[in-house]
């Protein structure tokens, strides 16, 4: 497993970690059914808090990505709500573009920029 968290980002480090892991199931690096760390033990592989791997970890139980398995922990199950799921993309979306219009990104190169995004988690 390959987590990378910039200690010197802006964003939180749970939100980073949820984000990793939410890149590494769709690049095909967690596998469907498989147990992630334990919250102790990747907390203590990327030098961060237990709390924070806690955090994420309730994020993305919360999300549909992970299920809590007594026996097994945090372990990948990604639950395809496609409503939600499309309710929630668009929202974040909304605010992604935005800022491009604002910064007079032109609409071709965002379209560019998801396929090249989109095609690069095809598996």
């Amino acid at each position: 497993m390959f987590i990378e968290i910039d200690f010197n980002s802006d964003e939180a480090l749970y939100l980073q970690l949820r984000n990793q892991i939410i890149l590494g199931i769709a690049t095909d690096q967690f596998h469907e059914g498989e147990s992630l760390p334990s919250v102790r033990s990747l907390a203590d592989i990327i030098g961060i808090n237990m709390h924070t791997v806690n955090k994420a970890y309730t994020l993305l139980k919360q999300e549909g990505y992970v299920k809590v398995d007594r026996r097994k922990g945090a372990v990948i199950a990604v639950d395809a709500n496609q409503a939600l799921i499309m309710e929630e993309i668009r929202r974040e979306l909304q605010v992604i573009l935005a800022r491009s219009y604002c910064k007079n990104v032109p609409r071709d190169d965002i379209h560019q920029l998801v396929d090249e995004i989109y095609d690069s988690m095809e598996r």
